[in-house]
C-alpha cells in the first residue's frame, strides 16, 4: 500500500510546451529522488520547463480520479473513507491510465512513485505496453545531513508578505521579525530536530529499496545537490544525457532491447 500527497494541477496539458524540434535532448521518464529539502520539487519544476514534459504526481491522480467520480476514483474514495491506504492496485491502475495520455510520449517526471521495489517492479513491466520505449531512470539530489537539518530546521516565513528566511543561511535583520513589514515571523510545527530526523529515516527506509532496484539495472545516478539552482539542474541533465547515451556501459542490456 502506499499513502499520497497532493501537489498542484499537472493533470492538465500545457498547451504552451516546446516540441521535440525546440530541444536537443528529451530524457524520456525520470524519476528525482531526494530527502526532505534537497531542492527535489524546484528541480522538477526547472526541468518540465527545460524539456516541455509534463510531472505526474500520485497525488494528483488520486484527487482526479476522486473528482470525476471514475471507478478507481470511487474505490480510492471508499478506501480512505474509512481511514485506509490506497492500495497499490489502485495506484497503478492510475499510474497507467495518466501514462496513456499523449503529452507524455517525449518524457515525464513521476513524483510519489514509485515508492516502493513491487511499484518499480510493476511500473518496469507496464512501460513497454504504454506507448513508451524506454525504461524508467532515477537520478538521487544527495545534500550533506546537516545541510539539510540547517535549511529544514532553520526556516521561517513571514505569514504576510510571504517571505522566506533561514536562521543559518539567510536571518532575518532583527531576530524574529520580517524586513520588509517588521511582522513577526512564525515556524512550521514539522520543521523541528525532532521531526526531521524522523521523516529523515521514513525517507531511507522507504527509498533505499528503490534506489537498488534501479542501481542494480544501471538506470540510476547520484549528484550533488550543492550550489545554485541552474548548477545542480546541469548535473541532473547531464545524468539524463549519460544514462540514455546508447554507448553508456552503465545502461542496462535489458534497457537498450526494449522496442522502439
Amino acid at each position: 500500500m502506499t499513502t499520497m500527497r497532493t501537489h498542484s494541477s499537472l493533470i492538465d496539458l500545457d498547451e504552451d510546451a516546446p516540441t521535440s524540434a525546440q530541444v536537443d535532448f528529451l530524457p524520456g521518464p525520470v524519476l528525482l529522488l531526494g530527502a526532505p529539502g534537497v531542492g527535489k520539487g524546484t528541480q522538477a519544476q526547472l526541468l518540465m520547463d527545460a524539456f516541455g514534459i509534463p510531472q505526474i504526481s500520485t497525488g494528483d491522480l488520486l484527487r482526479h480520479h476522486v473528482r470525476e467520480g471514475t471507478d478507481l476514483g470511487r474505490s480510492a474514495k471508499l478506501l480512505m473513507d474509512q481511514g485506509q491506504l490506497v492500495p497499490d492496485d489502485l495506484v497503478n491502475g492510475m499510474v497507467a491510465d495518466r501514462l496513456a495520455a499523449a503529452d507524455v510520449a517525449q518524457g515525464y517526471i513521476l513524483d510519489g512513485f514509485p515508492r516502493t521495489e513491487a511499484q518499480a517492479s510493476w511500473l518496469d513491466g507496464a512501460l513497454p505496453g504504454l506507448q513508451h520505449s524506454l525504461p524508467l531512470i532515477a537520478v538521487r539530489i544527495q545534500v550533506p545531513h546537516e545541510a539539510l537539518r540547517r535549511r529544514i530546521t532553520g526556516r521561517r516565513s513571514c505569514p504576510l508578505c510571504r517571505r522566506i528566511y533561514n536562521l543559518y543561511t539567510h536571518p532575518p535583520q532583527t531576530s524574529g521579525i520580517c524586513d520588509v513589514d517588521q511582522t513577526p515571523l512564525t515556524h512550521r510545527s514539522d520543521d523541528t530536530v525532532e521531526a526531521f530526523t524522523e521523516r529523515m529515516a521514513e525517507y531511507e527506509t522507504k527509498t533505499a529499496p528503490v534506489i537498488e532496484h534501479y542501481r542494480l539495472q544501471g538506470r540510476f545516478r547520484e549528484i550533488d545537490g550543492a550550489g545554485s539552482l541552474p548548477e545542480v539542474e546541469g548535473r541532473i541533465i547531464t545524468s539524463l544525457r549519460d544514462l540514455r547515451s546508447a554507448g553508456s556501459a552503465d545502461v542496462s542490456k535489458e534497457a537498450r532491447s526494449w522496442p522502439s
